[in-house]
């Protein structure tokens, strides 16, 4: 199909200022977007409040309006603009609530704007997506409505407990909870009817303790549809996704369970006739095999970008050239320009996603999980095994011991440690560690946590190496199993008790080192133009030197309190100055969130943790002729002092 020529002027609405749960991953969206359209001719607008995303910036879009992202802003600058059309589909929950209350007003039918991605008449909210897909007897669970507390009752006397209550057109589970009694849904009545901005809650069956599994799809007009990337909560449905560890792709389902959710969310993406991406939510209960669609977000989200920088696929530059009219098959992949994003991506390595939390070292700050999302960012790690990825991620957080223990959590009696894996807190990785260490076994701890026990085994793999090492010190096979395992040169040290350069120089008089291999969207398969690189302890690298002079640039790893898009803004910034100054700029973070980590940015990326070990093996491979630091905040600044 090809490029729609009746559109000239195109007006994004932009997410709105930071927040938990819409943060720098909206300003890697809509930069994305904002390239591909202008790449294709189009003349691009910005509505957006935040000044510190890389958005705002006037290289990247034609006009923007840094003004407050609702329905009467937008409304003047789309008469002042006078805009074709629309895209709400990048700029998150906010940008889409604009985009119905734009629809409902019948501005954008008096202006004769389009809305691209989704038409104007399917501009709707989710009981209407659920509506359409009951005739396709999709599963859902038992679910309404309601805009008064009396209602809810009611409605609920024809269930059983528990139940979940969700907060209507919120961002982050605000307003939400799993109810377990009549007194528990009254008071969730009150809060989620204040907390949402329709004064609308939704009451669902709850679904806790079944497995969550993600979904990212995109599909254009001709009905092409694939399926992006696949993904799998270590917690059960219960706690909110964003603060839960991810693995794409998923790890624990089988081919027939594969294939029963993937087809479902194709035929989820078809019926609802959606031009672009689309982020679906399952809760899968294995042993009867009996699922249901726990949500449907016809747009980008945090999920999209975590599937796009898992995969290598650009969803939102692909999702914005497929709502100006191209089909999959005319748009090239970057990465791999013999391919088309008619091509689903294939992975030979494992990603995790881990939530980052401030003052994680810290007895009195863990938060409690549940439906409501805290988190303030996360990191991503890749290797070739699932204890590596999971152990490189942990080696990004600012952890005292960079593994997974934590010193409070060890002076905790078994009862406290046990309550504190029952009712999960945001250290419960670290819990379930501490619990294998005291000889918890894994079928117990699965059925208290209702985590798959594939996961709590790793774990246990993971402390077991533990005592392996403690047992043979200074045997390189035992170092060499740790190395692939993912434990860090820093804890090897800790627990031969020696410094940190000893096992360093251990390894290297051995030949024991780390290589790279590339994020290419088809394992290897096809020769890569821009491909992206992680550290594994292998024997074949996949990243030879760059020829030209290079600047290494240390990226701010994972957002924290006082650190979000604003460092995102510098480095980028900083990158292009140094390619303007005839240089090649080579980047290092481990934020999936940040548009630092797009691969279109810098001439080489790296995505792996920012600690000393890692670092030193990309000086060694590329020498660059310097390093910045200032850009990356306090994490690249305490690198700079080692």
């Amino acid at each position: 199909m090809p490029q729609r020529t009746d559109i000239k002027k195109i007006l994004i609405i932009g997410s709105g200022p930071t927040a938990i749960g819409q943060a720098a991953e909206y300003d890697y969206i809509i930069n994305q977007a904002c390239l591909a359209l202008k790449e294709e001719g189009y003349e691009v607008v910005l509505v957006n409040s935040n000044a510190g995303d890389v958005t705002s910036d006037k290289e990247i879009v034609d006009h923007v309006y840094i003004e407050p992202v609702t329905v009467e802003f937008v409304a003047r600058i789309l008469r002042k603009e006078r805009p074709d059309a629309i895209l709400p589909t990048f700029g998150g929950q906010t940008a889409l609530r604009v985009a119905q209350e734009l629809e409902a007003s019948g501005i954008l039918t008096e202006l004769a704007i389009e809305s691209l991605s989704l038409p104007n008449s399917s501009i709707k909210h989710q009981d209407f997506l659920e509506k359409e897909l009951t005739n396709l007897q999709q599963l859902f669970p038992l679910t309404k409505f309601v805009r008064t507390v009396k209602e809810g009752l009611n409605f609920v006397q024809e269930m059983d407990y528990p139940v979940f209550i969700r907060a209507r057109l919120t961002i982050a589970g605000v307003g939400s909870g799993v109810c377990y009694n009549k007194n528990d849904l009254k008071k969730s009545l009150q809060r989620g009817l204040k907390a949402s901005p329709i004064a609308q809650c939704e009451i669902k069956q709850s679904l806790a303790g079944f497995k969550e599994i993600e979904f990212e799809v995109i599909r254009d007009a001709r009905d092409n549809a694939l399926v992006v990337s696949h993904m799998e909560n270590f917690d059960p449905v219960g706690i909110h996704s964003g603060d839960s560890i991810v693995f794409a792709p998923s790890q624990t389902l089988t081919d027939h369970e594969y294939q029963l959710l993937r087809d479902t969310s194709l035929q989820i993406i078809r019926t609802l006739k959606i031009e672009g991406s689309c982020h679906i939510r399952l809760a899968l209960d294995t042993k009867s095999l009996n699922y249901y669609v726990l949500a449907i977000h016809p747009r980008l989200t945090r999920s999209s970008v975590l599937a796009s920088k898992a995969s290598g696929y650009p969803m939102a530059r692909i999702a914005a050239k497929v709502a100006t009219g191209f089909s999959l098959s005319e748009i090239k992949n970057p990465i791999t320009p013999a391919l088309t994003a008619n091509f689903e991506p294939t992975l030979d390595y494992i990603v995790t996603k881990l939530p980052t939390w401030s003052f994680i070292n810290s007895k009195n700050a863990q938060y409690p999980l549940n439906t409501q999302m805290k988190t303030t960012g996360g990191v991503m790690a890749i290797d070739r095994t699932l204890e590596a990825s999971l152990l490189k991620a942990v080696h990004s957080l600012d952890t005292s011991s960079n593994h997974i223990e934590l010193s409070h959590l060890q002076r905790l009696t078994d009862e406290k440690l046990i309550q504190k894996i029952i009712y999960p807190q945001s250290d419960r990785l670290f819990s379930l560690a501490e619990s294998l260490r005291r000889g918890y076994k894994i079928e117990e701890l699965a059925e208290m946590t209702k985590i798959h026990p594939f996961f709590i085994d790793k774990i246990a793999q993971i402390v077991e190496m533990e005592e392996t090492l403690e047992e043979n010190q200074e045997n390189i096979e035992v170092l060499q199993q740790a190395k692939q395992k993912g434990f860090s040169d820093t804890k090897i040290a800790q627990l031969w008790e020696y410094k940190e350069e000893t096992i360093r120089f251990l390894r290297e008089q051995h030949q024991l080192s780390p290589v790279f291999k590339m994020v290419d969207t088809c394992a290897g398969e096809f020769n890569a133009q821009r491909p992206y690189f992680y550290s594994t302890y292998e024997t074949e690298n996949e990243a030879t030197p760059t020829k030209s002079p290079t600047i290494l640039i240390l990226g701010a790893g994972p957002a924290r309190i006082g650190e979000g898009t604003e460092f995102d803004y510098t480095t980028v910034h900083a990158v292009k100055a140094i390619q303007q100054a005839g240089y090649k700029a080579l980047l290092v973070n481990d934020n999936p969130a940040s548009s630092t980590t797009d691969f279109m940015l810098a001439d080489k990326l790296y995505f792996t943790s920012l600690t000393f070990e890692e670092v030193y093996k990309i000086i060694e491979l590329e020498k660059p002729l310097g390093i910045i630091i200032q850009f990356g905040g306090k994490k690249a600044q305490s690198l700079g002092k080692i």
